[in-house]
């Protein structure tokens, strides 16, 4: 089984900046897609931003112009650059993988192959 490991996160106020960064424990097929959700209290889990292998990317509105995800396929790892954080982006981050169409994966968490522990992100006003 893949161990999707994350790193980063943790608090700042409003406008900052974080970066995660989550490292697969091998390939896989299931890596074809990798990417974050996030997930807030009280709320269903979310997608928030995807990137194939091959590069291309989706992100949800919520961050789109905020957020920029990465990858780098030699060391199975993929990246989250958040900025202008807001207080509304306040949540566990957890990494993802899977190779169902990214468009769908985004929108259905329960298409994820594979989940990451968690990682916290908060935001102060």
């Amino acid at each position: 089984q893949v161990q999707l490991v994350e790193s980063g996160g943790g608090s700042v106020q409003a406008g900052g900046s974080l970066s995660l960064s989550c490292t697969a424990s091998r390939d896989d097929s299931t890596l074809y897609y990798m990417g974050w959700f996030r997930q807030a209290p009280g709320k269903e889990r979310e997608g928030v931003a995807l990137i194939a292998r091959e590069g291309s990317t989706s992100y949800a509105d919520s961050v789109k112009g905020r957020f920029t995800i990465s990858r780098d396929n030699q060391k199975n790892t993929v990246y989250l650059q958040m900025n202008s954080l807001k207080p509304e982006d306040t949540a566990m981050y957890y990494c993802a993988a899977g190779r169902a169409p990214m468009g769908y994966l985004l929108a259905r968490p329960g298409l994820v192959r594979q989940w990451g522990q968690g990682t916290q992100v908060t935001v102060s006003s």
